[in-house]
């Protein structure tokens, strides 16, 4: 097996484990945990979540570094730049960014903020926050599944 080959194969099945890592874990959380936490009394559920996120968003930070360490190394180790890679590379690139800086942004403002309120016994305001991740991780997993589709299609494409 080449050098080339042999870094296209890794990188590939990191790239692919990551991506399946971070949005099957937001299909997860909102068509199966959400629905089924919704009976539960809020400081029950409240606290369930802040469980459920606090193991799954370092799975996500992992995920995000090799989704571009797998993915860069692809493009630069076996298509020799971004002038070797089509539009869906493109693509999956721009959208996966945007994922990227949202989950950023989630981690760093409504996260913190429903973790505060949840130590500060403010259920209100943790359930506002929650409110707020939940709807960016259903953007997010909308371009997940997005940029799984144009990455996984791409290569067919005219």
């Amino acid at each position: 097996m080449s050098d080339t080959v042999a870094l296209a194969t890794t990188a590939l099945i990191l790239h692919v484990f990551s991506a399946v890592v971070w949005v099957g874990g937001m299909f997860f959380a909102l068509v199966m945990l959400r629905p089924a936490t919704s009976p539960l009394d809020s400081a029950v559920r409240l606290a369930l979540w802040e469980r459920v996120f606090g193991r799954f968003f370092p799975w996500v930070f992992a995920a995000i570094v090799l989704l571009l360490a797998s993915g860069y190394a692809m493009v630069f180790g076996v298509f020799a730049g971004f002038k070797g890679i089509g539009l869906h590379v493109h693509i999956m690139q721009a959208t996966g960014i945007l994922m990227m800086l949202l989950f950023f942004h989630l981690y760093f403002a409504p996260w913190r903020r429903f973790r505060g309120a949840l130590a500060r016994e403010d259920p209100a305001a943790a359930a506002r926050q929650l409110d707020q991740i939940r709807w960016i991780v259903t953007i997010n997993l909308i371009l997940g599944l997005v940029t799984v589709a144009v990455g996984s299609s791409g290569r067919y494409w005219g």
